[in-house]
């Protein structure tokens, strides 16, 4: 771009630069209700009153010489000779000064944006690929691509919208000390948004996974490359015609480029949701990012509430010796204030030869003695000549580290289907009692066990049912005391598990009919 393609964007580093701002956004102003020319009157009463008419209108002078307005004669108010050869003008943005306006706007709207996490637009998601999946069959092309569209359109949203939340969220943390009370109070609301997203993109984040495998799967049937040439071709049908005769049809030009913005896109898509060998999906560091705020923002007010119980913390430290140095008597003090402070004694573990070493362990050195009155220390002529002790050369090889990471995948995938059969186990299909669970292997009677302490300690004195769910939120517990004051009895590999009978009632939330279940609980 050419340097005087950035002459609009002059005003905003002039020395002026606040009143200019002012003026534009005044002729913005202007033109949203309809208003395309201003005198310097008009943009002088939108201004504070302490500003200058003067001052105004030198502003547009300058704004026209940049380019951003562009003046007419004002003929309009004209009675006499005298007010015909006086210089009178209106103003009016120009398409460079307006495009400078959007650009400007669009960065303010960009930097105060908060961010959400859009659980509904999951759903919306998962909703349109079911209808994509519908069209397999027999796709209509209109159907097809204004399906897709919306599609990349909200997951677009989506994740822009994650990724503001997640940066305020870290600011969040990073600024707490600027209202204690407040972050304590947004504390509870935050963690307890960031639980519901989670759980929320376990279950429909699984299901829109799915989804993406049926639509990619081939076989008989269209797949989602057909459904993706649809889109770029209607998108093609309204090409413009070539320039010259008998060029190339410019539909075809048009389709090639539209086909490789939509695979560019599905990949986008498909990356977001299902993870690849040494590239996890962006829904699972969503999710990760997720999981460690939390801890985060526990910490956070852990140190809030120890500084309220009058706890020391390094910062006050450091202020209270910064106090103590400036109440120093003399420089003497000061030192022996800065030797108590940070104890930087004479260092004696610097790297030695061999030879210095070997004398030292059959002839030690008590570590009382001056250093006027002990023997020299012999280092490194390495050392003493580069000031490092590392012998340069040439590096180590690079280890190939490919079986091991395969060897990491095979195990990664095996815990991962070891976990799935222990929650298919465990899942019941309505509540029983453990009376009835009858046998566990060991996978599932260890995960039963993680189930059941989070009941447990979930549930108030005073309440006989809790529910309550994994932290990852793939499995959810409901349990209910029973007054019989039975005993059940879970036999393991390991031996029996006795305790008081309950009502269990244990829902797999990763598979196809509890995600079912769960959108009917939220309609």
């Amino acid at each position: 771009m050419r340097e005087r393609d950035l002459k609009p964007f002059s005003y905003l580093t002039a020395p002026n630069a606040e009143l200019y701002r002012q003026v534009m956004l005044a002729f913005v102003a202007a033109k949203r209700r309809f208003i395309v020319h201003l005198r310097p009157e008009d943009v002088h009463d939108t201004l504070d009153s302490s500003t200058d008419l003067a001052a105004v209108a030198d502003a547009l002078e300058k704004l026209e010489s940049w380019g951003n307005l562009r003046s007419d004669p004002d003929t309009s108010r004209v009675t006499t000779v005298e007010d015909f050869h006086r210089a009178r003008y209106l103003y009016q943005l120009t398409r460079a000064g307006e495009a400078v306006e959007d650009a400007l706007a669009t960065y303010d709207e960009a930097l105060g944006r908060r961010g959400a996490l859009q659980a509904v637009a999951l759903i919306d998601i998962a909703t349109q690929l079911r209808a994509l999946r519908e069209l397999l069959a027999d796709p209509d092309p209109a159907k097809v691509y204004l399906l897709l569209r919306g599609l990349v359109d909200r997951f677009t949203d989506l994740a822009s919208n994650a990724q503001a939340f997640m940066g305020s969220l870290q600011r969040s943390i990073d600024l707490h000390d600027a209202d204690a009370d407040a972050f304590r109070a947004y504390k509870d609301r935050l963690i307890d948004y960031l639980q519901r997203f989670i759980a929320d993109l376990v279950a429909t984040g699984a299901e829109i996974a799915e989804l993406v495998a049926d639509l990619e799967r081939e076989g008989a049937g269209k797949g989602i490359g057909d459904l993706l040439d649809l889109a770029a071709w209607r998108e093609a049908a309204d090409a413009a015609p070539g320039d010259t005769e008998g060029a190339d049809d410019p539909r075809r030009a048009e389709y090639e480029r539209g086909r490789t913005l939509w695979a560019e896109r599905w990949r986008g898509f498909r990356g977001w949701f299902i993870s690849e060998p040494q590239h996890p999906s962006q829904a699972k560091l969503l999710r990760s990012q997720a999981r460690a705020a939390i801890p985060q923002l526990l910490q956070v007010v852990a140190t809030l509430n120890e500084r309220r119980a009058g706890r020391s913390d390094r910062s006050a430290d450091f202020r209270t010796l910064a106090l103590w140095f400036a109440e120093a008597p003399d420089e003497a003090a000061t030192h022996r204030l800065w030797r108590a402070a940070f104890g930087l004694n004479p260092a004696r573990h610097m790297s030695v030869d061999a030879d210095t070493l070997a004398a030292r362990a059959d002839d030690p050195i008590p570590a009382t003695t001056q250093w006027a009155d002990a023997p020299p220390l012999e280092i490194s002529p390495r050392l003493r000549k580069t000031g490092s002790y590392e012998r340069r050369g040439r590096p180590n090889r690079v280890v190939d580290r490919s079986e091991l990471r395969l060897r990491l995948a095979e195990t990664a995938a095996r815990q991962t289907a070891e976990t799935a059969a222990a929650r298919a186990a465990l899942a019941t299909a309505h509540p029983i009692r453990l009376a009835d669970v009858g046998e566990l292997p060991a996978d599932a009677f260890a995960l039963f066990l993680g189930l059941l302490g989070d009941a447990l300690a979930a549930r108030t004195p005073g309440r006989r049912s809790v529910t309550t769910s994994t932290s990852d939120g793939s499995m959810e517990i409901r349990l209910t005391a029973l007054d019989s004051g039975e005993t059940a009895t879970i036999v393991t590999p390991h031996g029996e598990f006795h305790g008081p009978d309950h009502m269990v009632h244990i829902i797999d939330r990763t598979t196809d009919s509890t995600i079912d279940s769960v959108h009917e609980r939220s309609a």
